[in-house]
């Protein structure tokens, strides 16, 4: 297997994953349509900081499927890394008939077009959210996950249910990972992390709800890409249908990560606090036995030096 397509190609995780892609040699051919819910020039400085040349994305709505279809067998792909979507539990509450039609639409117009034209592998990025307030520790893949508390969450849920229906009528080999809060450069700017670093350095309020005690499996970019690449490595070789958990595997809370960020930073932060926001779980924490037994998964990068790391990249970009 050569031929890759990427959905989601000039995001945070997408540039990421383009750029190991072809450093293992692959064919990467990548779609992003640019959705203004964030602006066009970070993801195009995305595709300038992992090297990616910019006629490498191609301009694509993934809802488009027959534009998808002829595309995918013009180009002889041979796997589909979906990580294409809207993102965000909050803005999913306000407009939640955009995230169903870019979401489930989205992935089911990948799904026809990949049966039409005999495509048979896909990953797909699923999310942590899907388990809702389970407070049952760590989360397993088999845990019973049909209360999502968000539309972002059932967006992500119903995917995963329609990729396994797929499965069971057309043998569509499919691996679908659940990322736990991904983090790390490059990462989007309306993120905890992200966003939280930003006010920090600028002597601004974060936003801080509830009482600090809500805790989420912060996970590095490396680890995430070193996950997707082993379910490359997995499809490859074995037709499959999997849910798998890509986590650290060690939850932190909101007042230990601000405490983290305050301390790289080198500045107090200033807290807004507020009450909790609907669609927001209490906690995340990852099981990845499954991933360490079926993908070789091992998450190298501690959140203390992954926060390290993020805010050297931060004063970088802010310096530039």
């Amino acid at each position: 297997m050569k031929n890759i397509m990427v959905t989601g190609g000039a995001g945070f995780i997408g540039s990421h994953l383009i750029e190991r892609l072809i450093k293992d040699g692959y064919n990467v051919t990548a779609i992003d349509n640019f959705d203004p819910f964030y602006d066009k020039a970070i993801k195009l400085r995305n595709l300038t900081e992992a090297a990616i040349n910019f006629h490498t994305i191609q301009n694509i709505d993934i809802r488009n499927m027959f534009i998808m279809r002829n595309f995918m067998k013009d180009k002889e792909i041979e796997c589909v890394i979906h990580l294409a979507g809207l993102a965000g539990v909050r803005p999913s509450i306000e407009q939640p008939l955009r995230f169903w039609d870019n979401n489930c639409m989205g992935t089911m117009s990948i799904l026809e077009a990949m049966y039409d034209i005999g495509v048979d592998k896909l990953i797909f990025a699923s999310s942590s959210s899907v388990y809702g307030n389970t407070y049952t520790i760590p989360f397993k893949e088999d845990m019973n996950v049909d209360e999502p508390i968000s539309p972002y969450a059932a967006t992500k849920r119903s995917c995963e249910i329609m990729i396994n229906n797929y499965w069971q009528l057309y043998k569509l080999s499919n691996i679908c990972l659940r990322f736990f809060t991904v983090y790390g450069p490059r990462q989007r700017p309306d993120l905890a992390i992200h966003k939280f670093a930003k006010l920090i350095m600028k002597d601004k309020p974060i936003p801080f709800y509830g009482n600090g005690t809500t805790s989420r499996d912060y996970t590095y970019i490396t680890d995430i890409i070193d996950g997707v690449m082993g379910a490359v490595n997995l499809i490859d070789k074995e037709h499959c249908n999997h849910i798998i958990n890509l986590g650290e595997g060690n939850a932190i809370s909101l007042n230990n990560l601000v405490h983290l960020l305050e301390k790289e930073i080198g500045k107090e932060a200033v807290l807004n606090k507020m009450h909790r926001q609907p669609g927001d779980v209490d906690h995340t924490f990852a099981s990845i036995s499954k991933a360490q037994k079926m993908l070789g998964y091992k998450p190298k990068v501690t959140k203390e030096e992954g926060i390290k790391k993020f805010i050297k990249w931060f004063r970088r970009q802010n310096d530039t």
